[in-house]
């Protein structure tokens, strides 16, 4: 029994110290301009992670309050300033998978993986899917 305690907190304590290291804000570059878009607050709820847009740069947004009018689910016509587009991401034990990401430009939904560049813990990768093709993207930590 003690075994058991034993390992269960083990593997919580292991899920929790996978998160501290993606947990907190994050740039998004743009990858034809390669601007900043927006920054993204990464958090961990329930043994999940979950991403937030806090802040928008795009200068044709920059006096107003964008909405995702292509979203197809419950983000439908919600303002993307505090939109969840990262959602339900689980740690496998190297990366973070089972989850989705949005992105509120026209509002498809992506399978998603992120992971820590390796050697560089300013450095998220993030994976978006869509059937067999897939898109990476680096974010950089907000320092």
């Amino acid at each position: 029994m003690k075994s058991l305690l034993f390992f269960t907190s083990l593997f919580f304590l292991t899920l929790s110290a996978a998160a501290q290291g993606v947990v907190g804000k994050w740039k998004t570059i743009d990858d034809k301009t390669g601007l900043v878009k927006s920054i993204v607050e990464i958090r961990e709820q329930n043994g999940e992670l979950y991403g937030k847009v806090i802040q928008l740069f795009r200068s044709e947004w920059a006096n107003q309050n964008p909405k995702c009018y292509e979203c197809k689910d419950d983000r439908k016509d919600q303002p993307i300033l505090g939109m969840d587009v990262v959602r339900n991401m689980k740690w496998n034990g190297s990366m973070y998978k089972e989850g989705t990401i949005c992105d509120p430009n026209n509002g498809d939904i992506y399978r998603c993986e992120m992971w820590l560049k390796a050697g560089d813990a300013n450095r998220l990768e993030v994976r978006g899917y869509w059937g067999f093709v897939y898109r990476t993207q680096t974010w950089e930590r907000v320092q």
